[in-house]
């Protein structure tokens, strides 16, 4: 089975939050840098900054993970990026 990560995109002033899933977490922040899909939510809102990841062995149990940060608040997002990243630094140069 394949690995898995779940992922938090913002811009660079913090207004908005994007919670995606993906097998090939690099290739996928490349692809919201680059805006590949020009009217994707993602590129509309110039999300490009990964603040937040984590690994799964399983994508099943990544995608379990996404649906439930995307059922969480706002606030609980933020406590969840702040808990490991407090500055909100973009950490695609650590992939």
């Amino acid at each position: 089975m394949k690995p898995g990560y779940v992922y938090i995109l913002t811009n660079k002033n913090k207004t908005t939050l994007y919670v995606g899933v993906t097998a090939y977490l690099k290739e996928r922040i490349i692809q919201h840098k680059e805006k590949y899909d020009k009217k994707s939510f993602s590129a509309r809102y110039n999300l490009n900054k990964l603040v937040y990841y984590e690994t799964f062995q399983m994508i099943g149990d990544a995608i379990g993970r996404e649906k439930q940060l995307k059922g969480g608040s706002r606030a609980q997002k933020i406590a969840l990026i702040e808990s490991l990243n407090p500055n909100w630094d973009d950490f695609f140069d650590d992939l």
